[in-house]
């Protein structure tokens, strides 16, 4: 899942949301290092990880896409699974996107002491830019395509990723809906057992959410 999937299945709480949203940026046991919600946060961002990279319905998307874009698929799935959440946001939210983004945008500021330096290099080009609304039209996502493509040489041709998506939009929403829907429940489960301690030293959750390894 890419950023505004993370930072929406994050509950609540500003800190769980910026754990999640740095996941990435975090390795190993530098978790520990955080308070707590945001410890949280960053390995309730490895079990969605793990969740996803894992179901069905995922790899068979993955399937139809690795011929044409080979080991970029994955992120690829990212940005069209942000699309579909973007641009469809009123079917998951109560609140409007832009309310939602800005929210976020409030939070990274406030807390930006704790955020990674990797994360505070971007972060107000990511603020101004207003990026997680962009995710909801097509020239939004064509534009975070051509950074990714510019920025960090990923090679892919960003039109044949438009086309592809213009072609398969409603094949993709009709996995993607009741894949969310899903996520959206075992994300609660474990931001639950996160908060109560039910996570052992060992890495194992317990009760609904999945018996994945997510400490290091």
């Amino acid at each position: 899942m890419n950023y505004l999937a993370h930072i929406f299945l994050s509950g609540s709480d500003p800190q769980v949301r910026l754990g999640n949203f740095i996941g990435d940026a975090v390795k190993g046991a530098a978790y520990r290092g955080y308070p707590p919600a945001m410890r949280n946060g960053i390995l309730l961002h490895r079990a969605i990880d793990a969740y996803t990279d894992t179901h069905p319905a995922v790899r068979s998307l993955l399937h139809g896409l690795k011929p044409r874009f080979g080991r970029y698929s994955g992120m690829l799935l990212d940005i069209y699974f942000d699309y579909l959440l973007a641009s469809r946001f009123d079917v998951f939210s109560a609140v409007p996107l832009r309310r939602f983004a800005r929210g976020f945008y409030l939070s990274m500021i406030r807390y930006r002491h704790r955020l990674p330096a990797r994360i505070r290099r971007f972060m107000w080009h990511f603020i101004g830019t207003g990026r997680l609304g962009r995710y909801a039209t097509e020239a939004g996502i064509r534009e975070s395509l051509s950074i990714m493509v510019r920025v960090r040489n990923i090679d892919i041709s960003v039109d044949e990723a438009m086309d592809y998506l213009a072609v398969h939009e409603e094949e993709l929403q009709d996995v993607f809906f009741p894949f969310f829907a899903a996520l959206q429940a075992y994300a609660a489960a474990c931001l639950h057992e996160l908060e109560q301690g039910s996570i052992s030293p060992g890495g194992r959750t317990v009760g609904s959410a999945r018996k994945d390894s997510l400490l290091p």
